[in-house]
């Protein structure tokens, strides 16, 4: 009976939730690109090289910002997902191309950060996670949560008391779930949890 009742307190505990708030990528082409003529010929672009050496081109489906340097380099901010940024990068070509913009070779995409948040819905004691975290850092009169440098994934986290947590440095989706479940095993086992949030 014992047992049972374990099992059900098991699966009634609330289980970490994550979301993907924002992936920064290169898009490197093979060729250099004429940023004035993409000014006349996309309207809705800024360029205004006296300020800044790039070309800012805002899209609104999906809602990603590129910022296209001469080189042939660029940086793409905002997608919330691997599919939704490659869907971008396929769209900002495609719209190159059928401007007369020439575009060479196949596109390299390198994903530089992923940004999330996540949520364990448990209160955390970040005193004694300090002392249990490897790599970690807690100054709450500095600031008011707990600095995680993981090793495997090669991400940092920032923990808050109310469970919420900001992931930053990850390369692969895979990474950012990696992190907030090998953590929230550290803290449970470890006796960093407080109490469920309901």
């Amino acid at each position: 009976m014992q047992e049972k009742s374990d099992v059900q307190r098991e699966e009634q505990e609330p289980q970490p939730t994550y979301n993907i708030e924002n992936i920064v990528a290169t898009v490197i082409l093979q060729n250099n690109l004429d940023l004035n003529l993409i000014e006349t010929r996309i309207p809705d672009v800024e360029y205004n090289p006296d300020q800044f050496p790039g070309l800012v081109y805002r899209m609104q489906q999906p809602k990603v910002t590129a910022l296209i340097f001469k080189s042939g380099k660029m940086v793409v901010t905002g997608a919330k997902s691997v599919m939704e940024l490659v869907q971008a990068v396929k769209k900002i070509l495609k719209t190159l191309i059928e401007k007369g913009i020439p575009i060479q070779g196949r596109p390299q995409i390198q994903i530089q950060n992923i940004v999330a948040s996540a949520n364990l819905h448990v209160f955390i004691d970040l005193e004694r996670a300090a002392e249990v975290l490897e790599n970690s850092m807690y100054e709450p009169e500095q600031f008011p949560g707990l600095i995680c440098r993981l090793k495997k994934p090669r991400v940092v986290l920032l923990i808050f008391n109310s469970g919420k947590m900001v992931i930053t440095g990850a390369k692969r989706e895979e990474e950012v779930r990696e992190a907030v479940f090998t953590v929230y095993k550290i803290l449970k086992e470890r006796g960093c949890i407080r109490k469920p949030l309901y």
